[in-house]
């Protein structure tokens, strides 16, 4: 029985999120950021995009819709996401140790081409 719901195309999801991380990728790249790592993994999970900039290091989520149908991409970061976030930032800087930097948590709402960085998001 059909319901009227489009099914989304195998892999669209996937290279929506790509699309939507280039574009915080560059956003940052135009402000001046040092990109250090992009889909960052451990066994706790992935950070999408870590950042430097003189003092601070930059953890972002990036989320990224085709419309705000479903509401606004950032109100995607919930707390419990956020806490997992932490979690995955304090992995990241085990390993790859950022002296003198001041950690921050970023989040990039892309809806198509508009880029919208919510700096210190939490």
């Amino acid at each position: 029985m059909a319901t009227g719901r489009r099914e989304p195309r195998p892999g669209h999801r996937q290279r929506l999120g790509k699309a939507g991380e280039d574009r915080a990728a560059a956003w940052y790249r135009q402000a001046g950021y040092e990109l250090l790592a992009r889909n960052w993994r451990c066994p706790e999970g992935e950070l999408d995009l870590v950042l430097r900039t003189p003092g601070t290091v930059v953890f972002c989520e990036v989320k990224t819709r085709s419309s705000t149908r479903f509401g606004l991409p950032a109100e995607a970061v919930t707390p419990t996401k956020q806490r997992r976030l932490r979690v995955l930032a304090a992995c990241f800087l085990r390993d790859h140790p950022q002296r003198g930097a001041t950690p921050r948590f970023d989040v990039a709402s892309v809806i198509g081409d508009d880029v919208e960085v919510l700096e210190g998001a939490f």
